[in-house]
């Protein structure tokens, strides 16, 4: 058939009746039409047996031996990936040809007609039914092939069904969603801001929003006192596994609210979310930590509860050592801590495993990694074991340690020897095979350090957002002890991630101009940058706090992934390149000077 008569015919097209998922045996002897992609054509002499595909499923579709010739003719045409429309009868397969693994299994579609409706080149990688080897930037560069697999469809399926629980459980609960501008002011904070430039001001630029952090609260004292949105946001950083330049968060505000009113609510809508898409049922609340005992007990503050493995403070028996590490290291107000790897043939502790651990612990700055191991009838042995002659029970008692357990130690200033023993925890529970697939464990951290001190730029900076209300006992010390002051801060941690970060906020002005001074904006900064933040609070601001969990990272932990690539349609590759649609680009002249923009050239470096 010449090109035109095929191209006006496939217009004219029979479209499906049912979807390649639906038919089961219950439909034998229905005439029904199939819209769909050769997901399968096996020529089995003169029998075509094609497995026809979309997002539903997949039917198998038979060409016979007595099938029409014209429907014989296009069958041996077809290709992977052709898009097609088959007209045939519903047949129940024999027993002893079900496929138990096809939803369709039961049942085989008779071609009685056979149209192609598009033709597809020679595929890039293969579509399959699970996961594809190809290249990551295979993949991404061919996105549309990739989507079609269908692990990608399950993961696109499962962030709908994730929104669209959201929506149910806070619409029923009064919340109002709201959209906030996607062009807004630039107020320069945490990550570099994408800078939109303006046409009809030349010389100025609106701002993609990072989060819709002063938007939202400028709808508390608006009087919307329950507000959700679903917030794509974007920040000019590297991306990483679990970040992208653009992602999407449930942003979340509430007016006349404690912390214990947020927290109560995350809990709900999650219980809610996770037995509505997945069937899994979460506790009622979720494990509380103070920052201090998460950091203390798990070396991080996003801890992964799904196994043990406690960090435990061991400065009383290393004080009593003569280890002269230990010793020289208490003298100078650091800390000596101890981790428990539990009896393991696999990974056996070799010198070479143990260096192992060590090179984890040094990333996070330890200088180096002590080690005992527990022999029989509660002897210690190897490593630093013959600095803590006398001190052997206590120190297997104090570790709860039993033969064939090795203890390992960092001795350093507090947060880095937590920090790098958390890091070979997380390799211990990762080598030991510690961790439970498909469980999920929720817990808050709480009482957060409200500033940190930056010590490039020699001032104090807000560990989270400048917003969030210092907690009550800590407002007559604000500016003579920064470091100690806590936040009524609070972040969701769910299998070793942060998901989701929230405070109470300030509402009051003079209490917000004091945080910004210790942050080190002038008040005229600070009115330059916030100013209009600044004259809503002067008009009745309730007290008000909220919330915003990362939706893309939920998504990809409860798909079980390690990358938020996995679960976004569209993302952007590690060098944040699209390399689909080739952007980042170049524009033409036209429209710089529309802009009225030049392009600086950088001098090439020798």
């Amino acid at each position: 058939m010449e090109w035109s008569k095929w191209y006006y015919a496939a217009m004219e097209y029979k479209q499906r009746t049912v979807t390649c998922g639906a038919l089961r045996k219950s439909d034998d002897g229905q005439r029904v039409v199939l819209n769909g992609w050769v997901h399968r054509n096996r020529n089995h002499g003169g029998i075509h047996f094609i497995n026809l595909r979309d997002r539903y499923g997949i039917t198998q579709v038979v060409v016979g031996e007595h099938a029409p010739d014209d429907v014989v003719a296009v069958a041996g045409e077809l290709h992977l990936e052709y898009c097609v429309s088959v007209e045939g009868i519903v047949h129940a397969r024999p027993a002893s040809m079900v496929n138990a693994e096809m939803g369709t299994g039961e049942i085989e579609v008779e071609a009685l007609s056979l149209q192609i409706l598009s033709r597809c080149e020679p595929l890039p990688f293969m579509i399959d039914e699970n996961e594809t080897d190809a290249k990551e930037d295979t993949r991404l560069r061919y996105r549309y092939l990739d989507l079609r697999s269908g692990a990608m469809q399950k993961r696109i399926k499962l962030r709908h069904d994730f929104v669209r629980a959201i929506r149910e459980y806070l619409s029923s609960r009064d919340f109002y969603e709201i959209e906030t501008p996607t062009l807004i002011k630039s107020t320069p904070e945490g990550a570099r801001d994408f800078l939109v430039p303006s046409r009809i001001y030349p010389g100025k630029f609106y701002a993609l929003p990072q989060s819709p952090q002063l938007f939202k609260q400028i709808l508390m004292v608006s009087g919307f006192d329950k507000y959700f949105q679903i917030a794509r946001c974007y920040r000019d950083e590297d991306a990483r596994g679990d970040r992208q330049l653009e992602f999407t968060q449930l942003d979340m505000e509430m007016s006349f609210v404690n912390r214990d009113d947020i927290l109560l609510v995350m809990e709900g809508l999650f219980n809610h979310v996770f037995k509505q898409v997945m069937d899994y049922q979460l506790p009622a609340h979720f494990t509380r930590l103070t920052w201090h005992e998460a950091m203390n007990t798990y070396g991080v503050d996003k801890p992964d509860l799904r196994y043990g493995l406690p960090i435990v403070a061991v400065d009383d028996l290393a004080k009593a050592s003569s280890f002269g590490t230990f010793l020289q290291v208490l003298s100078d107000g650091g800390t000596v801590k101890a981790l428990k790897a539990p009896a393991s043939e696999a990974p056996a502790y070799s010198r070479k495993y143990i260096s192992e651990l060590e090179d984890a612990a040094k990333i996070y700055g330890a200088k180096g990694l002590a080690w005992i191991k527990v022999g029989s009838n509660g002897a210690i042995e190897g490593g630093v074991s013959k600095f803590f002659v006398g001190q052997e029970q206590a120190l297997i008692q104090r570790m709860e340690a039993k033969e064939g357990d090795m203890i390992v130690f960092v001795a350093d200033q507090w947060k880095k020897t937590c920090n790098s023993l958390g890091a070979v925890r997380i390799k211990l529970a990762r080598d030991l095979g510690l961790v439970t697939k498909g469980t999920f464990e929720f817990c808050w951290i709480v009482d957060f350090p409200l500033f940190e001190y930056n010590e490039d730029a020699k001032h104090w900076e807000a560990a989270h957002h400048m917003f969030s209300m210092p907690q009550v006992q800590y407002l007559d010390t604000l500016e003579s002890d920064p470091g100690s002051v806590k936040g009524d801060l609070y972040d969701l941690v769910l299998n070793g991630y942060e998901v989701a970060s929230g405070s109470i906020r300030i509402h009051d002005v003079e209490l917000q101009k004091r945080i910004f001074r210790i942050c080190n904006f002038t008040d005229e900064e600070a009115e330059s940058r916030f100013g209009f933040l600044l004259n809503a609070f002067r008009y009745g601001p309730p007290p008000h706090g909220g919330i915003a969990p990362g939706i893309d990272r939920m998504v990809m932990i409860m798909a079980e992934q390690t990358s938020i690539k996995e679960v976004i349609a569209f993302p952007k590759n590690t060098a944040a390149i699209s390399p689909m649609d080739d952007s980042p680009s170049s524009v033409d002249e036209q429209q710089l000077d529309d802009l009225h923009l030049i392009i600086k050239q950088l001098k090439k470096t020798e």
